[in-house]
């Protein structure tokens, strides 16, 4: 059965490698966060994902990550290439 919310289970597995640290569940995050399909709400995601594992794990690296992924201001802000040069 695929996993909606973590295709690839790559939060899943966080969550279960002993002594994992906070960089290590960022880089996991990012991974994650790349495979979000366009469109998608990765927030609404990172919501869910959060009531999936956090009771279980409060206090684990990756919980506060995905915590720090829906404070405000944390999502995209760069713009390169010609995107960044029109007028919004």
């Amino acid at each position: 059965m695929k996993d909606e919310l973590d295709p690839k289970g790559l939060i899943r597995e966080a969550y279960r490698i002993d002594g994992i640290g906070a960089p290590e569940c960022r880089s996991i995050f990012l991974d994650w966060a790349l495979g979000v399909p366009l469109g998608a709400d990765p927030r609404e995601k990172v919501r869910a994902l959060l009531a999936r594992h956090a009771e279980k794990a409060g206090d684990h690296p990756m919980t506060v990550t995905l915590k720090a992924a829906l404070e405000e201001g944390s999502g995209p802000r760069r713009r390169g290439g010609r995107a960044g040069r029109m007028q919004a």
